[in-house]
């Protein structure tokens, strides 16, 4: 099954538009699990089983691995999530942007070493950065467009010379000339629900993954409402400090679940409210 199914089946069987980070750091693990070789691990499979039923996408952050020498455990993460939720697609969160034979090397990363079903590129060095993994035919491109991050403004707000912004011309080329698969998504942040619905028109059945819920302060209903496709779904709306880190004591997992399930729920509720009448 490529990502894009994969994806539309998990929309359907959970019913859920979240998207959950596992962006784990050992600082706030329960004491237990902070001391113990495999807490990482531990950690991210028990959010992982607490939030399994309620989600469309896992999203692991590379990064909150790496800097602790953890990618042995990545890579054990991810086979545990396709073996105990085979049906919930596992987007490796990246954001690589390179050319070349470098490119290839990272998509052999994401794809081969890793297993993820898609990953996030950041598209700004062109299409020739993105082309080898777009050679894996059946697995996801996560193109960066419009950050959820303030400094975003600093390029992504850009006009061109044709009057539009750059941003929008990510989206365009996502929608067109690049997704010669038929395998490419886009980040837009929460925090801008005006340009998410901009990008919605400009490429209205692409998946959106849209970060900045949460602990960024986006808003759920008017993110919903500006991103939402014609068939009421089409976003994977990511939340992670405020799911992992619910509780930092023994009750970890059952308070992980809990703050699932109040916010799939609150995205139910905003689609249910978005969809035409």
């Amino acid at each position: 099954m490529n990502f894009s199914d994969k994806l539309e089946h998990a929309w359907k069987q959970s019913d859920s538009l979240l998207c959950v980070g596992l962006d784990p750091d050992i600082a706030r693990f329960p004491a237990l699990l902070q001391k113990s070789p495999q807490g990482l691990l531990q950690f991210c499979q028990a959010i992982v089983d607490a939030t399994g039923d309620l989600v469309c996408a896992f999203k692991p952050q590379i990064a909150y691995f790496g800097s602790v020498r953890a990618e042995a455990q990545l890579e054990e993460l991810i086979a545990y999530i396709h073996r105990r939720w085979p049906s919930v697609p596992v987007i490796l969160d990246a954001k690589r942007g390179d050319i070349g034979p470098t490119a290839e090397h990272y998509a052999q990363e994401v794809f081969d070493r890793f297993q993820a079903d898609a990953v996030t590129l950041s598209p700004y060095m062109g299409f020739d950065s993105i082309a080898p993994y777009l050679a894996y035919t059946h697995k996801g491109l996560i193109l960066l467009c419009r950050t959820s991050n303030p400094g975003g403004d600093d390029l992504q707000m850009q006009t061109l010379h044709n009057g539009e912004r750059l941003f929008e011309r990510v989206a365009r080329l996502a929608a067109g000339p690049w997704n010669t698969s038929g395998q490419i998504a886009l980040v837009v942040g929460a925090t801008y629900p005006e340009q998410l619905a901009a990008v919605r028109a400009i490429a209205p059945a692409l998946p959106i993954l849209v970060p900045g819920i949460g602990a960024q302060g986006g808003n759920i209903q008017a993110s919903v409402k500006a991103g939402i496709d014609a068939h009421g779904r089409g976003l994977m709306v990511s939340s992670s400090r405020a799911i992992l880190y619910a509780s930092d004591g023994s009750d970890f997992q059952e308070a992980a679940r809990a703050a699932a399930i109040q916010t799939r729920d609150a995205l139910r509720a905003a689609a249910l409210q978005a969809r035409p009448h």
